[in-house]
């Protein structure tokens, strides 16, 4: 989700969306994001929920002010403090776990590498990342890839077949067991290079 770039039609309705938070006061900002992790806590959430995407809009802006260095408001204790910017550690879970980590939803960081997840659950969620690679890698094949593997168009359906079937797993399993470690989890439930939008990932 991009908030800076007006480069697209999609960049600059999130920017349309990101003034409902500009009138807010820093305080008023720290309790309603306080408030909301409180709702996100004990569950694993879909990136496309509404209220996910207004948090991290709420976050962005939080991030940019440094809202959580000012200790304006205090978040729900189930929250540990992210090492990256201090905010509290909320991890989003990607396709790219075993090389990008769990990544930071307040700076966009890593904010666990993935050899400092616990052991547990990296048993599960590397075969799961490393499985995904390939599939996703099916978007990118170059024009000699894509002359080898015959014909592109039933290899790149098949893939986003597969990504859906992948991402659902993440949903459903994986984001789940990370509850035992955070206090919520939100994972990614789309694949934008294979057109696979979150609608098409049923759990």
């Amino acid at each position: 989700m991009a908030f800076q770039s007006p480069a697209s039609p999609l960049d600059s309705l999130w920017q349309e969306y990101n003034r409902a938070f500009q009138s807010w006061d820093d305080l008023t900002l720290a309790r309603w994001l306080a408030q909301t992790l409180g709702q996100f806590e004990g569950r694993a959430w879909r990136l496309s929920h509404p209220l996910v995407g207004a948090y991290r809009l709420g976050a962005q802006m939080a991030h940019e002010k440094q809202i959580w260095f000012k200790r304006l408001a205090t978040p729900p204790a189930a929250y540990a403090e992210s090492p990256c910017c201090r905010a509290p550690f909320l991890p989003l879970l990607t396709r790219d776990v075993c090389t990008e980590g769990l990544i930071c939803q307040h700076c966009n960081e890593i904010l666990v590498p993935f050899d400092e997840i616990p052991a547990e659950l990296r048993a599960t969620l590397e075969p799961w990342g490393k499985n995904y690679e390939p599939v996703h890698a099916v978007a990118h094949w170059d024009d000699r890839q894509r002359k080898r593997g015959g014909n592109y168009d039933a290899a790149y359906e098949s893939a986003a077949q597969q990504a859906e079937q992948l991402l659902a797993i993440a949903g459903r399993e994986l984001a789940p067991k990370l509850l035992d470690s955070y206090a919520a989890v939100i994972w990614e439930d789309q694949d934008e290079c294979l057109e696979v939008r979150p609608e098409d990932v049923r759990l």
